[in-house]
């Protein structure tokens, strides 16, 4: 799944002509060697039921790629909504269909209740990033999952990460760094060329007048 921001990114550039820089393909790329050396995938268990993960990949990137085509009419929270109600839905006919449902105790329920919750604000994140900023922008802070996933891990569970883990989440912070940055000097350099012209049409304005 962390390979994701990689399908979106190709996916933008490819059905929707999103301007993805050298400098950003690289940004991605390198910050997907960073979630491999965090993971360290390997053949072992691999089995072919496994490839569904990938088809997975496949449905979200296209889901964030339809996401960004939505007309800008459309309310992002409905977007949300209608998303989390239709994943309730499927679950209840999965679990229904399969006869995996188990009761759940009041605490169960609170803490399923809660992570609902934090993921309907997540996606909701999720959704105004996609429909408002660039792709390759936005993308690479995908990672960030596995950082937060580490330091949660460190707090709450008391796993503590080794050297090798640190190393490739380091990589993973360094990318999403250097994308911010780009973003930066692309926002001054526009900000800068604006100025400029507005400057320019001022100065013919003037001009002309003083004819």
């Amino acid at each position: 799944m962390q390979s994701l921001p990689l399908a979106v990114a190709v996916g933008a550039a490819i059905f929707l002509n999103e301007p993805v820089g050298w400098r950003r393909w690289i940004a991605i790329a390198i910050g997907f060697i960073g979630v491999l050396i965090i993971i360290r995938p390997g053949m072992g268990g691999f089995e072919v039921m496994s490839l569904l993960v990938l088809l997975s990949v496949v449905f979200a990137a296209a889901r964030d790629l339809f996401t960004r085509c939505l007309p800008t009419s459309l309310p992002s929270l409905l977007v949300s909504f209608a998303t989390t109600i239709t994943i309730t839905l499927a679950g209840i006919v999965l679990t229904t269909a399969t006869g995996e449902w188990q009761s759940v105790t009041p605490y169960q329920l609170f803490i399923l209740a809660m992570a609902a919750c934090f993921l309907f604000f997540g996606y909701q994140f999720i959704v105004l990033a996609m429909r408002t900023g660039e792709v390759a922008y936005v993308v690479p802070f995908r990672y960030t999952s596995l950082i937060w996933a580490i330091t949660f891990g460190y707090f709450i569970f008391n796993e503590v990460p080794d050297s090798i883990t640190l190393l490739g989440a380091a990589i993973v912070i360094s990318t999403g760094l250097f994308t911010l940055y780009r973003e930066i000097i692309k926002g001054r350099r526009a900000v800068t060329s604006t100025a400029v012209n507005a400057s320019g049409n001022a100065w013919h304005e003037q001009h002309k007048t003083e004819k």
